[in-house]
Formats: structure tokens, sequence, C-alpha cells
């Protein structure tokens, strides 16, 4: 995918993704691209300075998205711990209320709640929530 600045003929800057340089040339021949803003078909690929992305900002750039993963799934789903097919299985099968847990399963069970249809999604160890401290 490449992702290009565009403009239209009234100025109206925006983005648009294209598998490639001349997916892009075709659709723009063909009138396929409009402005979002006023709708011509008139635009031209912006100016644009190539992204030069650094091994820090890179890294930089995955930590923070491992830890925007890290901090919506603590805030918005419950951690069943080994219980983790269990409870999938019980909320799959309406036994238990919808909702969104994590937690663990060994490969047979994962592959397990898949042949029952239950959706599953594997969250690799370092994009799992760091475990709350309880209170004594």
């Amino acid at each position: 995918m490449i992702k290009y600045d565009l403009i239209c003929k009234n100025g109206h800057g925006f983005e648009g993704w294209f598998s490639s340089s001349s997916d892009y040339d075709v659709q723009r021949k063909r009138r396929l691209i409009d402005c979002p803003s006023c709708g011509t078909a008139k635009v031209e690929k912006a100016i644009m300075a190539p992204a030069v992305a650094t091994r820090r900002k890179s890294a930089t750039a995955l930590a923070e998205v491992a830890n925007k993963i890290r901090q919506s799934v603590s805030e918005n789903c419950e951690d069943v711990g080994d219980n983790f097919a269990d409870e999938a299985r019980a909320i799959h099968y309406g036994e238990k209320p919808k909702r969104g847990i994590y937690g663990k399963a060994s490969a047979k069970e994962a592959q397990g709640l898949v042949e029952e249809g239950v959706a599953i999604a594997p969250l690799p160890d370092a994009l799992m929530p760091t475990p709350k401290k309880k209170l004594n």
C-alpha cells in the first residue's frame, strides 16, 4: 500500500491509499478519486516530503501503540486468568453475559474453542495488561 497526500482544484487536502503508484494513476485517469470536501474529481498529488523513519522513532511509535492496546484491553476487558476457555465458551453459549475477556489458554484449549466457533484472537504477551496489584 502507498499513501499519497492529495489536493483538489479547490485547495482541499486529503489522503488517499492505493495498492501501487499505477493504481493511483488508473483511478485518477478514470476520475474515480474525488475530494471528500467538495466532490470534484480534479485531484493531484500534493508535494510530499519522504517519511524517513529512524529506529528510535519506529521503536517509540511501536511502544506507544502497544501501550494503547494494553490500556484499551485493561479498561474494556476482564482478566479471567486460567479460566479463559471456560469463560469464553460460557459467553459464546449465552450462559454468561457478553463482555470482553482476556486470559490464558493452552494451544489445545484455543483450538477447541475455534473448532466450536467461539470467536477468539491471540493476544501476545507483550500486549497483555500489567496485572493490577491486590491490596492486602
